[in-house]
């Protein structure tokens, strides 16, 4: 599974954002979302499980970012509105094969090592 995550650039406080991750069969994995700001380590941004409409989200995000898919484009989504400067960071879309239940997704869909296959990762940068 080759992802490709695309749709990062800069953007002023308050703006907003639509990051996209592609793959072909990507409609039958779980994604999510990880980015990783200079010097600091890849951390959680959110989860979309595949064979549900359930999503997860950090509480960094929640309410602000929002995760979709478009199956039929093999495509999810992150649209990230008002964004603010610690929002800055490279961005990573993953896919996951694992099976998730629906009361260990939001747990595990958080830790990197459940993802077997990572994009090339995305810069945004919120700045004014």
């Amino acid at each position: 599974v080759q992802l490709q995550a695309y749709g990062g650039g800069s953007v002023q406080p308050g703006g907003s954002l639509r990051l996209s991750c592609t793959a072909s069969g990507l409609s039958t994995f779980t994604v999510g979302w990880f980015r990783q700001a200079s010097e600091k380590e890849r951390e959680f941004v959110g989860a979309s499980r595949w064979n549900s409409g359930s999503t997860a989200y950090a509480n960094s995000v929640k309410g602000r970012f929002t995760i979709s898919r478009d199956n039929a484009k093999n495509t999810v989504y992150l649209q990230m509105n008002s964004l603010k400067s610690e929002d800055t960071a490279v961005y990573y879309c993953a896919a996951s094969s694992g099976t998730y239940s629906d009361w260990d997704f939001s747990r595990r869909s958080r830790q990197r090592y459940e993802y077997g296959y990572w994009g090339q990762g995305t810069q945004v940068t919120v700045s004014s």
